[in-house]
């Protein structure tokens, strides 16, 4: 859970950064960041405030400038805390690619140990995600990057099997298995989650124009009623809004960090989904592996 928070958490400070990130620290209680690494951290945090094509622009020279680092722990810090951020949006497939390289260099460098449990750990499974998901390349011959890739296979497994049944804000029950025949978004947010709020205002003008034919956006929230009921109304989103309080369909679709979306085509199969938020064209392109072809308005 931690690596997805470092995901959708506003970055960041210094000993926020390392925490939420879950990257080994040293022995110390706090790192100690040289004049350059501290400056790329501070630019890393203020990444989400940069319109997005200059965001594009610094991540991708920040990547360079990671991969130029000394080998010291703040590096592979740095390297996950930029992949962390490198997907919110379309800033293009050489960012990542470069996002990509800059993460698995680090790790080559400074391989870290798997998690308590003897999971992956998160650095390799932020890597292995954007090779599955991102379609970038990544060659690590590392037991724990096969692991990791094993593992997103499995849950996407899983997903292609879930099934629920929830109920929207106002009171309609959907079934997901009950929607074949048609295409179904489903969309997993929060009220609080910043880069959720910037890709609602996509995900509706989307709705309303592929609603008449046979596109379904389900929306799911873990929070109470009282809270997204105004938060949706004060938006004036009209796709359905569905409540999961007790997180059950959250841990079927093995949703740790949000927003996180699934296209089901008319078939009922799983051919797309993206580990972060998305643009309107980003959203157009998963519909389109489900047989929807359009072009943005």
């Amino acid at each position: 859970m931690a690596a997805a928070i470092c995901r959708y958490f506003p970055l960041f400070s210094l000993w926020a950064f390392h925490f939420f990130c879950r990257v080994p620290l040293p022995a110390q209680n706090k790192p100690t960041w040289s004049a350059q690494e501290k400056s790329i951290a501070e630019q890393i945090g203020g990444l989400r405030r940069l319109p997005d094509d200059v965001r594009a622009r610094t991540t991708k020279d920040l990547a360079l400038l990671i991969r130029e680092l000394p080998i010291t722990p703040n590096k592979l810090r740095l390297a996950g805390g930029l992949a962390n951020l490198s997907t919110e949006g379309d800033f293009g497939h050489d960012t990542l690619q470069e996002v990509a390289n800059t993460l698995a260099a680090a790790i080559h460098e400074q391989p870290p140990a798997p998690e308590k449990n003897g999971d992956p750990n998160s650095l390799y499974v932020e890597l292995a995600s954007l090779v599955r998901y991102e379609h970038v390349q990544a060659s690590l011959d590392a037991p724990q990057f096969g692991s990791a890739m094993t593992g997103l296979e499995a849950d996407d497994a899983q997903r292609q099997r879930a099934d629920f049944t929830l109920t929207d804000l106002q009171g309609k029950a959907w079934h997901l298995k009950d929607l074949r025949g048609q295409i179904v978004l489903v969309n997993f947010w929060a009220t609080w989650c910043p880069p959720c709020r910037k890709e609602m205002p996509d995900l509706q003008s989307l709705y309303a124009q592929f609603k008449n034919q046979g596109v379904v956006v389900l929306s799911i929230s873990d929070e109470e009623s009282a809270k997204v009921s105004p938060f949706v109304a004060e938006r004036d989103i009209t796709y359905p809004v569905l409540l999961d309080p007790g997180r059950k369909v959250n841990e079927e679709f093995k949703v740790e960090g949000i927003p996180k979306s699934f296209v089901y085509d008319r078939d009922g199969k799983l051919v797309a989904q993206s580990i972060d938020m998305r643009t309107k064209g980003q959203f157009l392109q998963m519909l389109a592996q489900a047989g929807l072809h359009s072009t943005p308005k």
